[in-house]
């Protein structure tokens, strides 16, 4: 059986993939939510040796050493509390995850860049109030101009997000795989509906 456990990873990488960890604050909340705060199974069992994490649950396989067994952990949780960082950082990925992944002009998916509302023609700046996410067409059709030259309206103004609104956004976005023990830390301080 222990074999077949370690040709199972060697040959299917992807399995590896599958044991990640969830890793939670010491508060028992996510330290994000997305991208959510995952680590490969090798990184949680590290930090449960170095006495950083506990496990709060585990998947049902064994990993092996020479001396030792382990049940590989799937939900660990920090011993020290880290602050979360209360200043968002200015990338294309917040940006995104702030205009909930749609055009600002039109409200489509997917094939999204950013552009600037005053373009930098014009004299905008690259900054939170002046940069939104767009799709494709309706950066080109925009171009340098102005809103009204184009006939285009915001479906809302572009302002710097709060790290708890992030945070909170991130809820909407879970990753493609959730496993059945991480549900219970992803969501229990959600509201519940009436």
């Amino acid at each position: 059986m222990d074999g077949d456990f370690r040709t199972h990873f060697v040959r299917e990488p992807n399995a590896v993939k599958a044991h990640s960890a969830l890793v939670l604050n010491a508060d028992y909340r996510p330290l994000s939510y997305y991208p959510l705060s995952l680590w490969p199974w090798q990184e949680a069992v590290k930090a449960v040796f170095l006495d950083r994490v506990d496990i709060v649950a585990e998947y049902d396989d064994y990993v092996h050493s020479p001396s030792c067994r382990i049940k590989i952990p799937s939900v660990v949780v920090l011993k020290d509390y880290v602050k979360p960082q209360k200043r968002v950082a200015f990338t294309r990925f917040n940006l995104f995850l702030r205009d909930e992944f749609c055009c600002q002009y039109c409200g489509s998916r997917g094939d999204l860049t950013f552009d600037h509302v005053i373009p930098r023609a014009r004299g905008g700046i690259t900054s939170w109030e002046n940069v939104v996410a767009a799709c494709s067409p309706c950066n080109l059709k925009k171009g340098s101009k102005s809103l009204r030259q184009v006939g285009m309206s915001l479906r809302k103004p572009p302002r710097p997000p709060v790290s708890e609104e992030l945070r909170n956004m991130g809820r909407k976005f879970p990753p493609n795989h959730l496993h059945e023990s991480w549900i219970d830390y992803l969501y229990w301080d959600s509201e519940l509906d009436a």
